[in-house]
């Protein structure tokens, strides 16, 4: 990947002990990545909103959307194959400066935690920040990740509200490790395109048209 020159004032928040919270300047300055993962089954209009939004309200030069082939908490019968799911996401991007598609978590070992891919990222990538973004509801059971505490000592963490949990299951959100996004979002589910599909029903306004037209072409989901 090709590395471009840091961001001009960028500030971080400091991870010590001592003085958290408090924003810091640094000489050298890292590019700041935001971490968008999802099964991406498939891509949709949904998530390239949230993306462009996320990079912009959370001041991120870049967000990468990182296309996971399993989740531990989650299992999917009707998840399509890696490289199908990364083929839509990559035509899904393709005018859409600073979303980037990345395969990263599919060269990890599985099941692919997040602790486990933000130290490998973080080891490849060391002139980066990352920062991971995840939904309202995610961060309600943020209690169950594996090594959840250690995320949070190490890095930042963005959360944007869904719906089901605007209400409720915001707690803990202090504004210096973790911080809250308000976004707009738009009401597409992936489980809602595949059953449109399987009921012959058009998708044409839910994904990007090259999505459309691969997964007709492929006959993906049907």
């Amino acid at each position: 990947m090709k590395k471009n020159d840091p961001p001009k004032n960028f500030h971080k928040f400091s991870s010590s002990s001592e003085g958290q919270g408090e924003v810091i300047s640094t000489e050298a300055q890292k590019k700041v990545i935001g971490l968008f993962g999802g099964s991406f089954n498939p891509i949709h209009n949904g998530h390239l909103s949230l993306a462009r939004q996320l990079m912009e309200k959370a001041h991120l030069d870049e967000v990468w959307l990182m296309v996971s082939p399993q989740n531990p908490l989650k299992q999917q019968s009707d998840l399509l194959g890696d490289e199908e799911r990364l083929a839509m996401a990559r035509a899904a991007v393709k005018d859409m400066p600073g979303i980037v598609v990345s395969d990263y978590e599919m060269h990890l070992p599985r099941p692919s935690y997040t602790w486990n891919t933000l130290q490998a990222l973080s080891r490849d990538y060391p002139d980066r920040e990352f920062v991971l973004m995840i939904g309202g509801d995610n961060w309600a059971s943020f209690d169950r990740w594996y090594r959840h505490d250690d995320i949070l000592k190490n890095y930042r963490v963005v959360v944007y509200p869904r719906r089901e949990t605007m209400e409720d299951g915001l707690s803990g959100i202090d504004g210096r490790q973790v911080s809250l996004v308000e976004a707009e979002l738009i009401d597409i589910s992936s489980t809602d395109i595949r059953r449109r599909i399987r009921e012959g029903r058009s998708i044409r306004q839910l994904v990007p048209r090259a999505v459309a037209d691969m997964i007709k072409r492929n006959g993906y989901y049907a």
